[in-house]
């Protein structure tokens, strides 16, 4: 019988990642900050058109592709469409990051950063934000004088919701001499704070956007990356020739063609987390500031039960207490007006 064959010594040494994909069917959904409202109509409409043929054969996105660049105010050669931002992460780290190399991370923060990472056998330099969840902005500038080859913001970061405002991510940019700094905006669309301007400017700069929440296409998985065409040409040298498929291509246009489905997701949004937010301070449920499509709480000794209970009633909400040392933190995330009144209905009677 012959051995099974080992795999890279990086791989061995990777914690697993367990995301609690399975049995969310049917239920209220407020752990992956996704859209509760569902894809927009023109999407479906898209979707439905797609042709046998364009099924059967190699989608091809140069049209796509540039009229999402006009979309997004950036010229094609600054664009790269991706098969989701997990994708555009992995093509990042793969492109930029080599093995042993450095990458710095201030966590907690999006999973994939260090998952890619880690992957790729880099070492990584964990900073932590604060007790009441501020960036540590000393620390890091004085990280990136070491010259790491790569760090990752997500801005708005989850799970915290905080935001670095633009005088502090250009204080970071401008720091990062020698260091690829990568500025994930996957929650831009809440925050209106962007860098994408600066990609012209700055050749160390890489910022990349989803479809996978305000547009409701998470399970499409189609996302972006924005650089400076010398960056991005190198990208587009390691991705492969096909990453994003035909419905993902074809639900795009349906997005960027119609972006009163956008707003109509946003104003929604506008008018649910106010009242999840009072809500909370009604319950006397200790919460952070947010600037993205979710809330983390701070639940203490009591989440984990809260989290299950509200399960038992089909809500389904995030335990992120592993993430702060064992402390009782939840992420919720925002859903519809009527979503977040039966969430704080169900949240009553358990508190």
């Amino acid at each position: 019988m012959s051995e099974a064959i080992p795999g890279r010594a990086a791989i061995a040494r990777m914690r697993p990642y367990h995301p609690p994909l399975e049995g969310r069917t049917g239920k209220l959904r407020l752990d992956f900050n996704e859209s509760t409202l569902g894809c927009p109509l023109p999407v479906r409409i898209a979707l439905r058109r797609l042709s046998a043929e364009a099924v059967s054969m190699y989608p091809e996105q140069e049209t796509i592709r540039h009229e999402m660049a006009a979309h997004f105010h950036v010229r094609p050669e600054q664009l790269l469409l991706t098969n989701g931002t997990d994708e555009a992460l992995h093509l990042v780290v793969d492109t930029f990051v080599e093995s042993r190399a450095t990458v710095l991370l201030v966590e907690p923060t999006f999973a994939m950063y260090r998952f890619y990472s880690e992957r790729a056998g880099a070492r990584i330099k964990s900073l932590r934000y604060g007790a009441s969840l501020e960036f540590p902005m000393a620390e890091v500038l004085a990280g990136l004088r070491l010259e790491p080859r790569a760090t990752f913001i997500a801005n708005p970061n989850n799970p915290t919701g905080s935001l670095l405002g633009m005088k502090d991510l250009r204080r970071v940019i401008e720091a990062a001499r020698r260091t690829l700094v990568v500025v994930d905006e996957a929650y831009f669309e809440y925050s209106a704070v962007t860098v994408l301007p600066w990609i012209r400017r700055y050749k160390n700069l890489v910022v990349t956007r989803t479809f996978s929440k305000a547009a409701g296409l998470a399970g499409l998985r189609l996302g972006c990356i924005f650089a400076h065409r010398e960056i991005a040409a190198c990208l587009r040298k390691a991705q492969s020739p096909y990453p994003v498929n035909a419905a993902a291509l074809a639900a795009a246009h349906g997005v960027i063609g119609h972006p009163a489905y956008l707003e109509r997701s946003l104003r929604e949004f506008r008018r649910s987390r106010p009242e999840l937010e009072r809500g909370l301070r009604r319950l006397a449920v200790r919460f952070f500031a947010s600037a993205a499509n979710f809330i983390l709480v701070d639940l203490g000794h009591r989440a984990k039960e809260v989290v299950a209970s509200l399960a038992r009633k089909g809500i389904l909400v995030r335990d992120r207490s592993n993430d702060f040392e064992g402390r009782g933190y939840v992420r919720i995330s925002v859903g519809t007006l009527r979503e977040t009144r039966r969430l704080l209905r169900e949240l009553k009677k358990i508190l």
